[in-house]
């Protein structure tokens, strides 16, 4: 087993194009290529099984959050993802672990949105549901997004910025986060 960490730019046409793989292959071809691209242009962590097949990834990007009238620079987890038959075998955390390493030492501060099935892996690792509203910074202005609310995770690293668990969160805007 390997863990291979890397930015975009060092990724191969090979690599990018197997992570799209097992995207499509782990969200059951629900990975839109807004999502897809939402993912590209940070740190990857790429882990291999026995005989180099890519089991588990998940990268982090720069984005820009509002909270209280300051804009933090937070590291946003994307495209985590575990190939079936893999599952429950920690790679999920191994990814997740060399992730936190990125944002503890870049940012102030990590976001992710999470499903269904992948809320308990953010859970235990001390990731909470950000508890009061989230928005985006659109074309229009700011703009809440309801549908974000109760999966929007955010994690501090020691020594990160401290927040108003009640006060609202506006990310950067990207395709796809409106409609």
């Amino acid at each position: 087993m390997s863990t291979r960490v890397a930015h975009t730019s060092e990724l191969t046409g090979e690599e990018i194009a197997e992570i799209r793989e097992l995207l499509d292959a782990a969200f059951g071809g629900d990975f839109a290529e807004e999502d897809f691209e939402h993912a590209l242009g940070g740190m990857h962590v790429l882990v291999r099984a026995e005989g180099g097949v890519l089991v588990a990834h998940g990268s982090v990007v720069q984005r820009r959050v509002v909270h209280r009238g300051r804009a933090l620079r937070a590291g946003y987890v994307e495209a985590v993802a575990v190939r079936g038959g893999y599952r429950r075998q920690g790679f999920g955390g191994r990814v997740m672990a060399a992730l936190e390493g990125i944002v503890d030492r870049a940012y102030v501060l990590g976001a992710l949105s999470a499903s269904e099935d992948g809320a308990a892996l953010y859970e235990v690792r001390g990731w909470a549901v950000w508890g009061g509203q989230v928005g985006v910074l659109g074309p229009g202005g700011p703009e809440r997004l309801p549908d974000e609310e109760g999966s929007t995770y955010v994690w501090t690293p020691p020594g990160g910025v401290r927040l108003d668990p009640t006060g609202r969160l506006d990310f950067d805007w990207r395709d796809g986060d409106v409609l």
